[in-house]
């Protein structure tokens, strides 16, 4: 059971964070791209991170981060293979290594929200 809580962050990660690259690359309407701002839609990458770091031991950060940086070249040959897009193959890895830092950063909020409460727990 310990090696399934182990590598559950890890896959769950991984799963989520291509789940999201899809569906903001294939433009959702109404869902995750907002009018104008696209790039909101990186935010949307929180989630993976978030609920990897809960299904992690101990809600690690570095189970989310290396579930997100094993789906990222996944993501972005799919993008290249799958799509065809008007940004450069750069721009492309850029874009992914700024949703692996929104995922890694999802992470750390439910870490800190996780710490916050029991502290107010503790506290009563």
């Amino acid at each position: 059971m310990n090696i399934k809580r182990n590598w559950a962050g890890v896959v769950s990660c991984f799963l989520l964070f291509i789940v999201v690259c899809l569906s903001l690359t294939f433009n959702v309407k109404g869902a995750f791209r907002a009018e104008g701002h696209p790039e909101l839609g990186l935010l949307f990458f929180t989630l993976p991170g978030a609920a990897a770091s809960f299904l992690s031991r101990g809600g690690e950060v570095v189970r989310p981060l290396l579930g997100a940086m094993l789906a990222a070249p996944l993501c972005l040959l799919l993008m290249r293979l799958l799509f065809v897009t008007s940004r450069s193959f750069w721009q492309e890895l850029a874009w992914l290594m700024s949703a692996v830092f929104w995922c890694a950063l999802g992470a750390l909020c439910f870490l800190f929200i996780r710490g916050l409460v029991g502290r107010l727990r503790h506290h009563k």
